[in-house]
């Protein structure tokens, strides 16, 4: 945990010295925002609410929120693979640490990144009329479990940055899975407009029970919103810490190893 925080900070410094990191990867999630919230506000039918455009922004704004957490997946894998392409990997592994930490302390400082732009994102989402409805309790458990789920996004994009040769591969390779996974979800529109085989991938998407879930404690749930049979959409808060415990558990693994494999 001392090395793994050590590298930690390291990367926060880095990110400190070189501000356009944190300036540009805010804002691709403030132009969803905007953009959602005008070109489809009053465009797209939520049951509860039906065609309100402040009811969709209040329904759009966890799934922005959590595309925005995973999103951050694609630059952990970049960052990664540009330290291996530097040879910085080599000098780590020279050094008597523990070999997870440089992946751990990697993960942990895009944490911290991802909050600062979960603040921002949260007042922008204040300033176009998105409101929670629960006690403060709720609405912070709600943010902790899309922190928890980019998180576990975060070591997928490890892996990613370990299993390719440049930061620019890692960046396509961290993205161009995230577009499916998020848009086949409930995170834009009701899963139930989708057709029957898209909409049971959508209410088991890990995506989709965290989106469930932060809307679920953000109130922002109409009334008479017909919750999905399936069980993740049930019981989203559950199904959202198990999936993104399953995430990290499994990835972290394979990260750490693959990490050790190159190290031999």
């Amino acid at each position: 945990m001392s090395d793994s925080l050590v590298i930690a900070r390291r990367n926060v410094i880095r990110m400190t010295r070189i501000p356009e990191m944190l300036i540009f990867g805010l804002i691709q999630p403030i132009m969803f925002v905007v953009l959602f919230s005008y070109v489809f506000g009053g465009s797209i039918n939520v049951p509860g609410a039906g065609l309100s455009a402040p009811g969709y922004r209040e329904f759009l704004m966890a799934g922005i929120f959590a595309q925005t957490v995973t999103f951050a997946t694609a630059g952990a894998g970049a960052g990664i693979a540009d330290d291996m392409h530097k040879g910085l990997i080599d000098r780590f592994r020279s050094l008597p640490m523990a070999r997870g930490a440089v992946l751990t302390g990697r993960t942990l400082a895009d944490l911290v990144q991802t909050v600062l732009t979960l603040v921002v994102l949260a007042v922008v989402a204040v300033l176009v009329g998105w409101r929670t409805h629960e006690n403060f309790g709720k609405v912070l458990a709600g943010f902790g479990l899309l922190l928890l789920l980019g998180y576990a996004f975060s070591w997928i994009g490890a892996l990613i940055g370990l299993s390719v040769r440049t930061p620019e591969a890692a960046t396509s390779g961290g993205l161009i899975w995230l577009f499916p996974l998020t848009f086949v979800s409930n995170a834009f529109v009701p899963a139930a407009n989708m057709p029957a085989f898209l909409e049971t991938i959508a209410n088991w998407n890990p995506f989709s029970a965290t989106v469930q879930a932060s809307r679920q404690l953000f109130g922002n749930l109409p009334e008479d919103y017909p919750v999905p049979d399936a069980w993740p959409m049930q019981h989203p808060v559950w199904a959202s810490l198990i999936w993104s415990v399953l995430i990290i558990l499994v990835f972290r693994t394979l990260a750490v190893r693959k990490y050790r494999r190159a190290d031999g």
